[in-house]
């Protein structure tokens, strides 16, 4: 389903994600360090509502040459939804304020020790979009219809885990969790469901 970047599009993601009855982190194990995503959404090339995905540098320290949302550790004293204007502003050169965000999804916990909150925002100037090298190798704009279409995501076993891993099919790559974990959750608040997605796997390799 194509959906149009206007008011009306911000209007229904917002409803949809003010409609969504949010995990709270109560129960997250105070070990994990808090961390925040992006979902931030602006137009394709084909004026369709897309969500911006980052391959991250190589020369990284952590999950170098991976796909990955705009987003990154909070700071001491630092909200997750500023943690995710943030980044933004770092990674991507998209300097947003509170009134851009959308709503939060539910916290996703990593097995390499971090609670991620992914936020919804709407980045409406994406003429502005200037990915940093120091941390992004390049920047793509994933319409809202792929990430909908039925045969975006699939499920799979591994032998480490009883969890099923999850998987985004962009293009000739598989995107893992979190990243897939998600995108998978803000497609199914587009649909108005309340899919949870902590008991989804990550591949082994992003254990660490």
């Amino acid at each position: 389903m194509m959906r149009p970047f206007d008011d009306a599009t911000r209007r229904n993601i917002a409803e949809a994600c003010a409609a969504f009855r949010r995990l709270g982190d109560d129960d997250a194990p105070a070990t994990l360090k808090r961390a925040a995503v992006a979902v931030a959404l602006t137009a394709s090339e084909g004026d369709d509502t897309a969500l911006l995905l980052t391959l991250r540098a190589s020369h990284l320290r952590a999950h170098r040459g991976q796909w990955a949302l705009p987003g990154g550790r909070c700071d001491p004293g630092e909200t997750p939804v500023d943690a995710a204007l943030r980044e933004l502003d770092e990674e991507l050169g998209l300097r947003l304020n509170d009134a851009d965000v959308l709503g939060t999804l539910d916290d996703y916990p990593t097995r390499s020790g971090y609670l991620i909150t992914p936020v919804v925002v709407w980045a409406a100037d994406s003429a502005a979009i200037r990915p940093n090298p120091d941390e992004v190798a390049s920047v793509h704009r994933i319409a809202l219809a792929t990430i909908e279409r039925d045969d975006a995501f699939d499920f799979t076993a591994i032998p480490e885990s009883s969890r099923r891993v999850i998987r985004f099919h962009h293009q000739m790559s598989l995107i893992h969790a979190p990243t897939a974990a998600l995108i998978y959750q803000f497609r199914e608040v587009l649909a108005g469901r309340h899919t949870r997605v902590t008991d989804l796997e990550q591949p082994v390799f992003a254990w660490k």
